[in-house]
């Protein structure tokens, strides 16, 4: 226990030579009395409950009055403190990060001081995430509050080897981090890569919060793919937490990220393990055949249409009868790219007036493109299907890798016909074979083929059915039922 001033004064005046004397009005320096002597608390109006403040103190002042207090022992403060998180202040940085996080600073007459932590974030209460809707399963999602989150995994995963291990990181925005790991089902080596990351991050602070800390911890630079699965289902996040998968809390973020992940993990939702295991095959099926189509769907259809030497006679009726005066790829990339625009403007656009302008541009627009010839019917036809295609993928990062994945084989299709088309695939295929994040490889189990772990991608078992933590958790025990 360190003293951190010489007397209240000296504290007072390092308080304002910090935030200015009336230059913000949410930072607080107060002289309160408890039990006749005078002491200085700090705090930031908004990140505290006002109203635990005045009943702690005026609990402590009855206690106090009815007990014995220890003058002469700095540590008698806490024997009257009816509160279970409070501690010392061993210096000054301390204090003031503990000020700015919304815990309360109590600065004694003899330079001592403590902490108590009566924070009360703005925010909102669980609710189920939009993005992550099930028909049967828990209504409760994550929050913008790092404790409210730990809380919820916490209640699902009752043991004792359940860790959240807290940073803080960036000069001026110092936000909390957990990393939230089952000790015994991890990797150490994955846990050091994190921790390591976190230390490298220099910056003034993570605004963006869970999205900038990817690119921090995997250095994604231009890849367009996603390196982590995020998820705002505490359900989904305990389930890889028990695969010996690694979850990162950020203060101020709805959303978790999980690592290591593949490609395969962002294919996978939480319906699938509501249902049957018969269901949760055929709609996982259902999902992976969907995501496939919404890649090759428009560039093969571009290709036989511009090139109907390839189609045998059965199948002559692929293909605009009258293309119009608009190239056929021209008119698929202003539609393809449109429908892309009209997403985003549903996304900003007021709830009431969404419907409207969905109709407009449904039903107004791409009926008059047709009538003028700007687009032929079959175009919009295919663009249609693809973009609902789209939307069946789980994770939006990846549904908008696929749009710019099928922007680049149409692209090669129109170069080069049927080679381009093919070529394209083929780079598509070898740039995912390439990626390795946190050194594991991005298509695995396809890439290294391993046989038993496909065949789970592929087919929904029955939970009863043991099954060992996956590969690619690099776990020191892969045995689930030890």
């Amino acid at each position: 226990m360190a003293k951190l001033f010489e007397s209240l004064k000296e504290g007072e005046e390092w308080f304002q030579g910090l935030f200015g004397v009336g230059e913000t009005y949410d930072a607080t320096a107060k002289t309160v009395h408890l039990w006749g002597v005078k002491t200085l608390i700090f705090y930031i109006n908004g990140l505290v409950d006002g109203s635990i403040i005045t009943t702690l103190l005026t609990e402590m002042q009855q206690n106090y009055e009815t007990g014995e207090a220890h003058r002469d022992d700095p540590k008698g403060f806490l024997t009257f403190f009816p509160y279970h998180a409070l501690t010392d202040a061993e210096d000054r940085d301390e204090l003031l990060t503990a000020i700015l996080s919304g815990q309360v600073g109590f600065l004694m007459e003899d330079g001592f001081a403590f902490i108590g932590d009566i924070r009360s974030y703005p925010g909102r209460q669980p609710e189920e995430p939009d993005t992550e809707k099930v028909i049967r399963g828990s209504r409760d999602g994550f929050t913008e509050n790092i404790v409210l989150n730990t809380a919820l995994i916490r209640r699902r995963l009752r043991t004792e080897n359940l860790r959240f291990e807290m940073h803080r990181t960036t000069a001026n925005g110092k936000t909390d981090i957990a990393i939230a790991f089952i000790k015994g089902a991890v990797s150490e080596d994955h846990l050091n890569y994190v921790r390591e990351r976190l230390d490298e991050v220099k910056h003034d602070g993570l605004t963006m919060t869970d999205k900038e800390l990817e690119e921090f911890l995997l250095k994604q630079r231009f890849h367009p793919m996603p390196f982590v699965r995020y998820t705002e289902r505490p359900d989904i996040c305990s389930a890889h937490l028990l695969e010996g998968h690694i979850a990162i809390i950020v203060d101020t973020s709805p959303s978790v990220i999980l690592i290591p992940i593949t490609l395969f993990h962002h294919l996978q939702h939480a319906e699938e393990y509501r249902q049957a295991p018969f269901i949760g095959t055929f709609v996982r099926w259902l999902r992976l055949l969907g995501t496939a189509a919404s890649l090759f769907l428009l560039p093969f259809w571009y290709l036989l249409a511009s090139r109907q030497h390839y189609l045998p006679a059965a199948l002559t009726y692929i293909g605009p009868n009258d293309p119009g005066e608009v190239p056929l790829i021209v008119q698929i990339l202003i539609a393809d790219i449109g429908i892309e625009i009209l997403r985003m403007a549903a996304i900003h656009t007021p709830s009431p007036m969404t419907t409207a302008m969905g109709l407009v541009a449904a039903i107004v627009i791409g009926q008059v493109a047709i009538d003028v010839g700007l687009f032929t019917a079959e175009v919009v036809l295919y663009v249609a299907v693809c973009a609902i295609l789209t939307f069946a993928i789980p994770s939006y990062e990846l549904s908008i890798t696929i749009k710019i994945f099928r922007l680049f084989l149409l692209i090669c299709t129109a170069l080069l016909g049927a080679p381009g088309f093919f070529l394209g695939v083929a780079a598509v295929f070898y740039y995912l074979c390439s990626l390795h994040p946190m050194r594991m490889p991005y298509m695995w189990p396809l890439v290294p083929f391993f046989p038993n772990a496909m065949k789970r991608v592929l087919i929904r078992y029955p939970m009863t059915i043991d099954a060992p933590r996956p590969f690619i958790t690099d776990s020191p025990n892969r045995n689930r039922l030890s």
